[in-house]
């Protein structure tokens, strides 16, 4: 069996650091921390090695969808009647339910750390809406069975097949296995900023 790490195990990079350094820096700004609390959290911030230890520095300050670093392990995110969301910095594990029920979920990747290089997403959909956001450089591939269910995709690249994908590519893999009643699903990559051929400046052009 190959050894994965726990999501609060993984190794912190700069950026996490610098995520949970603004959040402390907005609580010491309208009085959550005080001085003395700011520069010691700060100190632990940089020095911290994992995403565990930075986590825990936000806890007490911020509820759990605004956490700058999101641990939430294996729990089914689920949007029964409701609406549930995860972006941001979070970790998605190599096995993920998701349930849409009367309800919205919206799995936005773009910042998020994948554990794993082929990640299995198990969607339920009942009249519900399931989003899933995926930055350039991810593949899809969807299977499963659906009924009367509208099915969107709007991706840069990506891989209907299962298998479809060429083997050792190196290129991070969501498979997409759906369950489906009614309901909508979603698979859209951010927009590309159109490239303007100049920019008018003085009545000339930026070239």
């Amino acid at each position: 069996m190959t050894y994965r790490p726990a999501p609060r195990d993984l190794r912190a990079s700069d950026f996490d650091r610098d995520r949970v350094v603004t959040v402390l820096s907005e609580a010491a700004a309208d009085g959550r921390l005080t001085t003395a609390e700011h520069t010691e959290r700060v100190e632990r911030a940089y020095q911290a090695r994992t995403l565990g230890e930075l986590a825990a520095l936000t806890t007490d300050l911020v509820d759990q969808a605004s956490q700058p670093i999101r641990l939430d392990g294996r729990r089914a995110i689920a949007g029964l009647f409701s609406r549930d969301s995860r972006r941001g910095r979070w970790v998605v594990p190599d096995s993920l339910p998701v349930l849409a029920i009367m309800g919205e979920v919206e799995l936005d990747l773009r910042e998020a750390l994948l554990q794993s290089g082929r990640i299995v997403i198990y969607a339920t959909v009942i009249f519900g809406t399931i989003h899933l956001i995926v930055p350039d450089g991810v593949l899809v591939q969807t299977s499963g069975t659906a009924v009367l269910t509208r099915k969107i995709t709007k991706t840069t690249r990506q891989a209907s097949p299962r298998g479809a994908s060429q083997p050792g590519s190196g290129q991070p893999i969501i498979e997409l296995r759906t369950v489906g009643l009614g309901g909508t699903i979603k698979v859209t990559s951010p927009k590309r900023p159109r490239r303007l051929s100049g920019l008018r400046r003085g009545g000339g052009l930026l070239r």
